[in-house]
């Protein structure tokens, strides 16, 4: 007997929270493609966004018509280009006409391009990062997972921002102090592991106050972050091991396996977002379950109402 699909109360909860605060105006940047179309309309259906549709209307309409997709309460801004969509978008959320954005079918180069240009208007003092916030079931806690998708190889500055984002990220989902782990290959400083002694600074600057309000440890290897057991075997005394709510990894390449290894081998619900901009903004992906492009909004919303931002 199948025991069904698997369930992800975490997640649920982050949809009911932000349903519950109302649909929050979000730019839909592009949706040129059935599935972006789809997902911002799904997410308008679960009462989480009122979509702002930016493209060529005609297309979107026509788009919708052949996917028997319904276009009520939307409204639009007629752009014929991508680029000049992500301009109009990221001058919406700039101007305060849209507290959110959601990338359609153009590139995210092409978004994020506009969103980083000095320009865009969407900067802050802070690097911009990404942030996934994922339901694992059999796992008592959500974990935030960052960054595995916008900071290739960050150096120690950036680090610092991105677990600033991602302590923000926990506030919002309403972690008061998050416990965050700077994750490595091994708990100890190693010369020719330059992540452990990014970790060990960052550590310092947490116990400084330099980082926000959490408490930050590492280096860690992952199974001493996630197991309190496994960092007593290692004689390892650490203040998040086994209630970590944060899992900081050290470049893009590590984060984007681990969140795909908990999505396909655990059955994770991964709701994503960039952070740091002005606005929350909702990085969709074709492959993308339509639970995780829901929650994905879901977050967007949590987080701009948290940042005072919810027209």
């Amino acid at each position: 007997m199948s025991a069904g699909p698997p369930r992800h109360p975490h997640g649920e909860a982050w949809l009911a929270e932000a349903r519950h605060a109302g649909a929050l105006a979000t730019g839909v940047v592009y949706p040129c493609s059935r599935d972006a179309l789809a997902g911002a309309l799904e997410a308008r259906d679960a009462g989480l966004i009122d979509p702002l549709l930016i493209g060529p209307e005609a297309t979107l309409r026509e788009l919708a018509d052949r996917a028997s997709l319904s276009l009520a309460d939307c409204r639009f801004i007629d752009v014929a280009e991508p680029v000049a969509a992500a301009r109009e978008a990221a001058a919406l959320a700039r101007d305060g006409a849209v507290a959110a954005l959601m990338k359609g079918s153009l590139h995210t180069d092409e978004l994020m391009g506009v969103v980083v240009s000095r320009d865009g208007g969407l900067r802050t003092a802070r690097r911009i990062s990404h942030v996934f916030a994922m339901d694992v079931p059999r796992h008592a806690r959500p974990l935030l997972v960052t960054d595995a998708a916008v900071n290739i190889h960050p150096n120690l500055a950036v680090k610092a921002d991105i677990v600033r984002n991602a302590v923000a990220v926990g506030h919002a989902l309403g972690i008061a102090v998050p416990k965050v782990a700077l994750l490595s290959a091994v708990e100890m400083v190693n010369p020719a592991l330059p992540a452990t002694e990014d970790a060990r600074v960052l550590t310092e600057m947490a116990q400084r106050g330099e980082l926000g309000g959490a408490v930050i440890h590492g280096p860690l290897a992952f199974d001493n972050a996630i197991s309190l057991e496994a960092a007593r075997i290692k004689g390892i005394d650490s203040p998040v091991a086994g209630e970590v709510d944060v899992l900081v990894v050290p470049g893009l390449e590590a984060g984007n396996i681990l969140y795909k290894a908990l999505v396909y081998l655990a059955d994770a619900l991964a709701a994503g977002i960039v952070t740091g901009a002005r606005v929350p903004i909702i990085l969709t992906s074709r492959a993308d379950s339509a639970a995780s492009r829901k929650a994905s909004a879901a977050l967007a919303c949590l987080v701009a109402r948290a940042a005072g931002r919810s027209l």
